[in-house]
């Protein structure tokens, strides 16, 4: 399977009775012949709109079935799928859907009202649920009759069949352009360590408009295993439908780990049945870590990428994952890297690799590495080299081969001339036994341009600003330390489990026409 239609394509004629999909919502569920039948219909009713190969289509909803076999359909006319983060503003989800060029959008009935505040260029618009009064067909009247014979448009490997929108916490959101090649290679080698068979069974919760969830949503299926989809990544559905399933492989971000282990009947839930456990896009305190893997009682696997990357790009194995043992400082790496591709670290500055244990820029190189940003030129050009060399803009270092995150480049503090990286504090200040969250931003100082601060949510209210710095004291160096702490119930972070920095700045930066010093 070199292309991203051929997958149910395959299982169809393999395995065609074999259920393939299960919508815990309603307790629908399809097998791989039924999958591949209405991908089918999809695609005709797309191809009587007009919508042919590279056209854009794209998705706003929860996480649906519809999705996959909007998906599959829009694969085979070699179309290219555009899911879109139904937690934007209005505004933001315009400027995707028009910088996209969407010809047409698949549209849960819960977001509807939003069209009304947005000034599009569409041509179409269809309805998952009930379109009410607004003139468009719901996705059964848009699919009623049409034929379930495969159109089968040529695609080419290195054609686009993916856009997601990178998270836009600085700037403009830009479209990742993901080939079948991208993606192929992510789910068949990048992600073969998971170890996917026919019976495994996957549990899909991660929204589908970013890489992680979407790339997870698609693995199950890949391998002709069943995929279990849920809604969103509640709790108390996701502690039901993995003894109920027999759930077997799942994805979590840290603070969905984290809220699992919070809930009340966590210890009455039958784990047995699940194997391997993937976690990612945000650090992970040891303890939250720890509890998970002894509830769990499952081989855990971090993996840090991209949406540029098409998600993991290195992965920590389980017998990496030694907490309290000889190997536990491997705990605050990201692992390595996966077959087929390379990492090194750079000086931003010089452009040079630096030698081992030493900070600088993350570069990857490999098959997974996106063919460029939409309409963008100039960004892809300055974030993938002519040698294709992409630059993560992610701060890190390798030690015997293991990459370390330390920090985005773009966060980066400089205080008094020396380079401050936030996520070296966070870490620090995560290990805290009364600090649940926390996060770490630069904020203007007269004397030494910015200075650190932390922003601190807090398990016990007795915690004082006073206790957090002398912490800091004992466990960094002084002017890496906080000078000043702010409370905060809830630190925001976008889908993918990244702290909004922007946002945490700019109360700080309002009254600066930069936001550095």
């Amino acid at each position: 399977m070199k292309r991203l239609a051929e997958i149910t394509r395959h299982h169809r004629r393999n395995t065609p009775d074999k259920r393939a999909l299960v919508f815990e919502q309603d307790n629908r569920s399809w097998t791989f012949q039924e999958l591949d039948e209405e991908a089918c219909q999809c695609a005709n009713a797309l191809l009587e709109l007009g919508i042919g190969s590279q056209d854009r289509a794209a998705y706003l909803d929860k996480n649906q079935p519809e999705y996959f076999t909007y998906l599959f359909g829009i694969a085979k006319l070699n179309a290219v799928s555009v899911a879109v983060n139904w937690r934007l503003a209005a505004a933001e989800m315009e400027y995707i859907l028009n910088h996209s060029e969407a010809k047409i959008l698949l549209i849960g009935d819960e977001f509807l009202h939003l069209l009304e505040q947005m000034q599009l260029n569409l041509e179409h618009v269809v309805v998952i649920g009930d379109p009410g009064e607004s003139g468009y067909p719901s996705y059964e009247q848009w699919m009623a009759g049409q034929s379930s014979v495969d159109p089968g448009y040529p695609a080419d490997p290195d054609d686009t069949c993916y856009q997601l929108y990178t998270s836009g916490t600085t700037g403009l959101p830009k479209g990742v352009e993901t080939t079948h090649n991208n993606l192929i290679y992510q789910l068949s080698k990048g992600l073969a360590p998971l170890e996917f068979i026919p019976s495994s069974v996957n549990l899909v919760c991660m929204p589908l408009f970013h890489i992680s969830g979407s790339g997870w949503g698609l693995i199950g299926i890949y391998f002709g295993s069943e995929s279990i989809l849920l809604k969103e990544p509640d709790m108390q559905a996701i502690l039901k439908v993995i003894p109920d399933y027999g759930i077997t492989h799942s994805i979590f971000v840290p603070a969905v780990l984290q809220f699992l282990l919070d809930q009340p009947n966590i210890d009455e839930v039958d784990f047995s049945s699940l194997q391997r456990v993937a976690y990612g896009a945000s650090p992970i305190s040891e303890q939250v870590l720890v509890r998970a893997i002894n509830t769990f009682k499952a081989s855990f696997f971090q993996a840090y990428g991209l949406t540029e990357s098409t998600g993991g790009v290195s992965l920590l194995f389980p017998e990496d994952h030694d907490p309290g043992g000889s190997r536990a400082g491997l705990l605050r790496s990201c692992g390595k890297v996966v077959s087929g591709h390379e990492l090194k670290i750079v000086d931003s500055t010089s452009n040079e690799q630096v030698a081992d244990g030493e900070v600088g820029e993350i570069w990857i190189r490999g098959p997974q590495i996106m063919k460029g940003y939409w309409r963008n030129d100039k960004a892809t050009a300055e974030s993938i080299s002519e040698d294709g060399w992409f630059k993560s803009g992610d701060a890190g270092y390798l030690i015997d081969e293991y990459l370390y995150i330390h920090d985005r480049v773009k966060d980066m503090i400089i205080s008094g001339g020396e380079n401050i990286y936030p996520a070296e504090i966070e870490n620090v200040l995560m290990k805290h036994s009364q600090i649940s969250d926390v996060a770490v931003i630069g904020i203007p100082d007269e004397r030494w341009g910015e200075t650190v601060k932390a922003i601190v949510t807090r398990s016990d209210e007795s915690l004082s600003e006073e206790e957090i710095i002398s912490y800091c004291r004992q466990n960094l160096a002084h002017y890496k330390c906080p000078s000043s702490v702010d409370w905060q119930a809830e630190i925001p972070r976008n889908p993918s489990g990244k702290i909004l920095k922007t946002e945490l700045r700019k109360p700080y930066w309002a009254s600066k026409q930069r936001n550095v010093s």
